[in-house]
């Protein structure tokens, strides 16, 4: 009797478990429109509604968060290889009706060609304006991701990411402009790319979609795929 006593009152002392998770914001733009990715959820809670891409951490297979959130990535979207940025910690003991939770928040750019897949599997893709009937505090983590990725616009390489393997200046701009809301003085663009110097053109290639004589394409360079190339000063600061 002493030993079962002994065994209930350490259970009862024992912490409840803490639900830990990974969510993405994976953002992208469709026909002008800056959107986010929503993928069904397959288990309760809230079995069949759309949130974000997500799940557990893996202890046994993931060596760290970056590799949780990539693993979320490839298997709920089929995205993988892309630039991936933590964004915040969400935590406490309403988001998750399962109990007290942590969710470490991710997020990445993704150019539209690169979802085609995914959409053809059940990926959803919502404009960010709309975020009503999102699970846990997935609303706040969109609209946490949307400021980091509104702020980094002004003074990196971020946008980028939106744009597909070979683009033109002008299209870069565009994408800049989408994601801070307002035009851009194309001279002052273009000293900013020079200074940030993130982009090379293509020796030889051009797009001659337009109306206007053919653009020189450009394309990422390779050391700036996976981290930012950051200025101290915002894009459209003196001029």
């Amino acid at each position: 009797m002493q030993d079962e006593s002994y065994k209930k009152s350490k259970a009862e002392m024992l912490p409840d478990p803490v639900v830990c998770t990974v969510d993405v914001v994976l953002l992208t733009l469709r026909e002008g429109s800056f959107c986010y990715a929503l993928v069904p959820r397959e288990q309760e809670p809230f079995q069949g509604v759309a949130a974000l891409p997500g799940g557990f951490v893996h202890p046994a297979e993931d060596k760290d968060l970056r590799a949780s959130a990539e693993r979320v990535l490839r298997d709920k979207a089929g995205i993988q290889g892309v630039y991936l940025e933590q964004l915040a910690v969400f935590s406490g003991v309403a988001r998750d009706p399962r109990g007290w939770s942590i969710s470490v928040a991710w997020y990445t750019l993704v150019p539209l060609e690169a979802l085609q897949a995914a959409l053809a599997t059940g990926v959803i893709l919502r404009e960010v304006a709309d975020l009503g009937g999102l699970p846990f505090d997935h609303a706040e983590i969109v609209r946490v991701a949307l400021e980091r990725v509104r702020s980094k616009s002004t003074y990196s390489s971020l946008p980028v990411h939106l744009c597909p393997a070979t683009f033109t200046l002008p299209q870069l701009q565009a994408v800049y402009e989408t994601l801070l809301g307002e035009p851009i003085n194309k001279v002052s663009f273009r000293r900013k790319m020079e200074e940030l110097a993130f982009v090379e053109p293509i020796k030889g290639e051009f797009d001659s979609s337009g109306a206007h004589r053919p653009a020189q394409l450009y394309r990422l360079k390779a050391k700036y795929r996976s981290r930012l190339s950051l200025t101290d000063r915002g894009m459209n600061s003196g001029g």
